[in-house]
């Protein structure tokens, strides 16, 4: 009877455990009491340029900040254009408040120039950040963000083909650097400009 009762008492135990540890994830993605101090945080990078930044270059600032790569096929050019789109929504004094970021999750690729020139092309503000793989690890598990290779099917063993299942979410970061809220893919051009607006006013 006293084993069958510890039994029970360690299932419940790890049920507790479980349910704990998947509350909390639930509450950073909701932005519950805690999430500004699971989310973001201190990074060094490499701009277009090839010059180092971090994220202290960006004080004063709000950043709207995305991870992907520059060749994913469609998910990130959905969001980067959204972002472009609601950029354009926003007034020049709006607009000088907040530097949309593109980080990738494929440094390997997207060298500082890659970066540039694709983050140009959605939005003369959008600034395109890379780095060695370690400093790009680190940032994206700061922001939590998920990143991994995977084979493009029907693709040779070239090692330079393949595509990056990743996390799409825009993360909006204060000018004190602290993370503020942040945007799931799907969220409409109007509906990211209004919630924009709230924060830059």
């Amino acid at each position: 009877m006293k084993a069958s009762r510890n039994s029970v008492l360690a299932v419940l135990a790890v049920v507790l455990v479980a349910a704990i540890a998947i509350g909390s994830r639930i509450m950073v993605w909701s932005g519950g009491e805690h999430a500004t101090a699971s989310i973001g945080g201190s990074f060094t990078l490499v701009d277009g340029d090839g010059k180092t930044v971090t994220d202290a270059d960006f004080r004063g600032k709000w950043m709207l900040i995305y991870f992907g790569y520059t060749f994913c096929p469609d998910v990130c050019p959905t969001a980067l254009s959204s972002v472009a789109a609601a950029m354009d929504k926003l007034s020049a004094a709006e607009r000088f408040k907040l530097t949309p970021i593109f980080i990738t999750v494929d440094p390997t690729r997207d060298t500082p120039a890659v970066m540039k020139d694709y983050a140009a092309a959605f939005h003369p503000k959008m600034v395109g950040l890379t780095g060695s793989e370690a400093q790009v690890a680190q940032v994206m598990k700061a922001y939590k963000v998920y990143g991994a290779k995977a084979k493009a099917k029907g693709t040779s063993e070239d090692a330079t083909t393949y595509t990056v299942d990743h996390s799409s979410i825009l993360y909006l970061v204060g000018p004190d650097g602290r993370f503020v809220a942040h945007f799931p893919h799907g969220t409409t051009v109007d509906d990211l400009t209004n919630a924009l607006k709230k924060f830059l006013k």
